[in-house]
């Protein structure tokens, strides 16, 4: 059987190293370790969690939206019908308001990698 590493695992779910090493920690993604203490994960793992989350390990969501930034979500704020999710993006961060209905269909958490997709008639450059 040919184990991943987390890094590899992170690219076949298009989500960040830190968010598997997280899961990891947490017993949310299993995985065995090394004599040399490092991770490994099993294509199988990998396809069950995804399953549970409606995801085909190695088949990234195809979306439209050129303008995505990466990030590690910070931060949400819940107040009633509307959420106030912060991702830190290298040493900015952006915020988004999205229902609380989509934070918990998302399975957001702080900690884990998530993508701002922006979409905007106009973009503006200054300096």
């Amino acid at each position: 059987m040919n184990l991943l590493t987390p890094r590899q695992a992170a690219a076949q779910l298009g989500v960040s190293y830190p968010a598997v090493k997280q899961w990891i920690y947490r017993g949310q993604l299993r995985a065995v370790k090394t004599p040399g203490g490092h991770y490994r994960i099993a294509p199988a793992e990998l396809e069950r969690w995804g399953a549970e989350r409606g995801q085909t390990a190695g088949r990234r969501l195809q979306v439209s939206g050129r303008n995505q930034l990466r990030g590690v979500i910070t931060g949400i704020r819940r107040d009633g019908l509307l959420a106030a999710v912060t991702l830190a993006i290298g040493d900015q961060q952006i915020q988004a308001v999205i229902t609380t209905e989509a934070v918990e269909a998302l399975g957001l958490t702080e900690g884990m990698a998530a993508t701002a997709l922006i979409k905007a008639t106009e973009v503006m450059v200054m300096r």
